[in-house]
């Protein structure tokens, strides 16, 4: 699918754009990569990383539809990765995160829609599902707009999709980094906020897997959430410091105890395949893809009544063992 063809990434200097263009240049021989953000610093640091011919580095923001229009000139598909994303930043700072990550997310499906893109997939979060802070308000927002996008599209094929995850393991300022820095800097206690605390575990390259294998299985309008085990904090802290005691500090403002990607509300729209879901859109659309079978042939059923997918309702968690190992690997 991108041999030969051009792909732009919103916040491509992050964590997972990083991972997704590596990815990009070992699988496929795309004909551009277009590394979009804010950040001249980490675009010239990254530029030194891959020295690849087929990497163009445009700075700018997604606040600015004028300098995203012209970004996106002669793309075929669009990752949407740009957010403001740190809970407190985003408190003490709404407007900011609005502007970002809501104004935003319109002007990008603005953008694409005035380019012709043939797809584009927007990168959620857990947040997103009954949201109790502004970020993951915001990203619902964003969820909404880039789904009814399919619905403005007019004569041109354009798909607009979301892909929704949890905290990826060693991502900035996830909490397995953070043991490390406290245990590196020699640590006599790791702080738990709540040991009923229950996380979705999943790693950068399952996420960029997982968005790429998105633009193969989407029609337009789907959220797709992939089927991903879940870890408890306090085996999470015996795994990386058997030795160490816990030291209790409380769930900050606007952390959930657990993490939810699917809520009960939305089990009517919702369809279960091998190995993810997709939240079908509740709104109607021209034309109505066929949910329940994806372009790859996958056959999906609709979940039960009252279905909701939590990280402590999930059938699949890591044992302490699973965790040391995979400590290792990350």
């Amino acid at each position: 699918m991108f041999n030969d063809q051009s792909i732009l990434i919103t916040g491509g200097t992050g964590s997972f754009g990083r991972s997704f263009i590596a990815s990009l240049l070992s699988n496929y021989r795309p004909r551009r990569i277009i590394v979009f953000s804010r950040d001249e610093l980490k675009q010239y640091e990254m530029q030194q990383d891959f020295n690849h011919p087929s990497l163009r580095f445009f700075i700018g923001d997604v606040r600015d539809k004028e300098r995203l229009i012209q970004a996106m000139h002669g793309v075929d598909y669009v990752v949407h990765a740009a957010a403001l994303k740190q809970v407190p930043a985003a408190e003490y700072n709404p407007s900011e995160c609005i502007k970002t990550n809501v104004h935003g997310a319109e002007n990008v499906i603005a953008a694409a829609i005035a380019n012709g893109v043939k797809k584009v997939i927007a990168l959620s979060t857990d947040k997103a599902a009954s949201p109790v802070n502004l970020y993951g308000a915001t990203k619902l927002l964003s969820d909404k707009l880039f789904v009814a996008a399919n619905n403005i599209t007019g004569s041109n094929p354009i798909q607009f999709a979301v892909v929704r995850y949890g905290n990826v393991v060693g991502s900035r300022g996830s909490v397995v980094p953070f043991f490390r820095q406290l245990l590196a800097a020699g640590a006599e206690s790791l702080p738990i906020t709540d040991e009923r605390m229950t996380r979705f575990w999943i790693t950068l390259k399952q996420g960029v897997e997982f968005v790429q294998q998105g633009f193969y299985r989407m029609q337009g309008g789907e959220l797709f959430v992939p089927k991903i085990p879940s870890v408890r904090i306090v085996d999470l802290a015996e795994a990386m410091a058997p030795s160490l005691p816990r030291r209790l500090i409380g769930i900050r403002p606007g952390e959930k105890l657990h993490e939810m990607m699917i809520s009960r509300d939305d089990s009517l729209h919702t369809v279960e395949f091998s190995d993810h879901f997709v939240i079908m859109p509740s709104i109607q659309f021209n034309s109505v893809p066929d949910y329940l079978c994806n372009p790859l042939g996958e056959q999906g059923v609709m979940a039960p009544p009252g279905f909701k997918y939590t990280s402590d309702s999930n059938p699949y968690f890591l044992s302490v063992e699973a965790l040391r190992e995979l400590d290792q690997c990350t």
